[in-house]
């Protein structure tokens, strides 16, 4: 089953490489191009396409819904295709009215995002989507974190409910925010969805694993074009599907049993903080953003030039090197996160350690540099 799951990488990038290219005449030829976005944001304006999110949310959409229907309807065809999947026949029949309804989230966040490229709905319009979409699917499609703290607190799954659509909510918007360099957001989101995929490949979790390469070989398609200098941009119609797709399949991912023996995912009550080291990255740029900005007086969800990428730039760094540097931070902690579930306590706690490190070395350099800078300006 490794491989069927590998090679959807692959087939996703070349879909995505030829939709990526052809959105790139396209947006130029209708005018689709950078918007300032809603009021009051503060970006830089470039001639360039913003509906590249599209060469990423529709293959994973599509996949979905292309697999459902393939569950549904053409499982013996399915079978000549992939022998071994006759073995998780029941589970998949189980899982496809979530799937269905993961897919058309997707879809719902991705109309949503393209139309705020196009017309700035504004953040709160977008919030109370996402907090909808989270809701439907922790209710009545049980995607639930930590669904173990319902039964000892007495009240149902409601406090489970709560921490996924926060969860959801927390995520889908570190993407968003990541968005602001070219290249960042992708690659960031490429590498935190690689070490997921692998987690979940280590806990057979296969339709999960397969989603995830399907949305790993959709971003670095579009990367192709992405990268500095970036032809195209993916736009909200992309960060808010990447990021409620990270944050949906997590949820499905991540689980504690305590019944349950050994050092795989679910055995060790650490393992739920597996998610948090892979997206520790866009967290950490989300959480500091929003201080910085609420510091100010401001609103955190209006855009401006704060994020960590532009602190980098401000201390000296290129922003190809700014996002070289993100990306290698993002790599490393995912590198922690992958292995967290399957350790022993003590190297559990190592690794946390490892990660909250990187964390503080961050924020020490950072601040040591603004420090720097502005001695020097004061000379």
């Amino acid at each position: 089953m490794v491989w069927p799951v590998v090679l959807l990488v692959p087939v996703a990038f070349f879909v995505s490489v030829i939709l990526t290219a052809l959105l790139i005449r396209i947006g130029r030829g209708v005018g689709a191009m950078d918007s300032p976005g809603s009021s009051g944001h503060d970006k830089v304006i470039r001639n360039i396409p913003n509906i590249g999110g599209i060469a990423i949310a529709w293959p994973l959409i599509l996949s979905l819904l292309v697999g459902a229907f393939c569950v549904c309807f053409a499982w013996d065809g399915l079978l000549s295709i992939v022998p071994d999947l006759s073995a998780y026949e029941d589970r998949l029949a189980g899982t496809m009215p979530t799937v269905i309804a993961f897919a058309l989230s997707l879809l719902i966040i991705h109309v949503v995002g393209v139309l705020d490229d196009r017309r700035g709905l504004g953040p709160w319009l977008k919030l109370l989507v996402q907090i909808a979409l989270a809701t439907i699917l922790a209710i009545w499609f049980d995607i639930r974190l930590l669904k173990v703290i319902d039964e000892p607190l007495g009240i149902g799954p409601v406090p489970s409910v709560i921490l996924t659509v926060f969860w959801i909510v927390l995520v889908t918007n570190a993407i968003n925010f990541m968005d602001n360099m070219d290249g960042l957001a992708g690659g960031v989101s490429a590498i935190a969805a690689g070490f997921l995929m692998a987690a979940a490949l280590l806990n057979d979790q296969w339709f999960i694993a397969a989603s995830l390469a399907v949305l790993i070989g959709s971003l670095l398609g579009f990367l192709v074009f992405n990268v500095a200098p970036a032809r195209i941009f993916m736009g909200d119609g992309g960060s808010l599907v990447i990021g409620f797709a990270l944050a949906v399949l997590i949820a499905r991912t991540t689980f504690y049993n305590p019944a349950e023996q050994g050092t795989g995912m679910g055995s060790g009550w650490y393992g739920i903080f597996m998610p948090l080291a892979i997206l520790a990255v866009p967290l950490y740029d989300l959480v500091t953003v929003s201080l910085l900005r609420l510091k100010q007086g401001r609103s955190p969800f209006v855009g401006d030039q704060q994020h960590y990428s532009h602190r980098l730039v401000a201390r000296g760094l290129s922003s190809r090197g700014a996002v070289g540097v993100i990306w290698c931070i993002a790599a490393v902690t995912g590198i922690a996160g992958v292995s967290l579930a399957h350790l022993a306590p003590w190297q559990a706690i190592l690794v946390g350690v490892q990660v909250l490190l990187v964390l503080l070395l961050l924020g020490v350099l950072e601040h040591a540099s603004r420090r720097a800078v502005q001695d020097q300006n004061d000379d």
